[in-house]
């Protein structure tokens, strides 16, 4: 994840994806409103995603809002998503 336009990085864990946004598990958390860039791996796919913190819980994690999506990353994630082999 990389924090826009400060270029701050951040390596960190998703969960509870959908095909809006998801949450990311991490100690230290942007500010809500700010706006990232997301690249989830799963096994040898990768997911790229503009987003925007929606909501920050203090030293566990926030809630990321999917704002720009290409389709072709779309369609992956909803590839993913419909996957019941999948885990996130």
């Amino acid at each position: 994840m990389v924090e826009l336009p400060r270029g701050a990085r951040l390596s960190a864990r998703t969960s509870d994806f959908c095909s809006t946004g998801c949450y990311v598990d991490t100690l230290n958390p942007v500010r809500a409103g700010a706006k990232i860039r997301l690249r989830c791996t799963h096994h040898d796919e990768q997911f790229e995603a503009i987003g925007v913190v929606v909501y920050v819980s203090p030293n566990l994690g926030m809630g990321v809002y999917f704002s720009e999506i290409a389709a072709e990353e779309q369609s992956k994630l909803e590839r993913w998503l419909n996957n019941p082999d999948t885990e996130f």
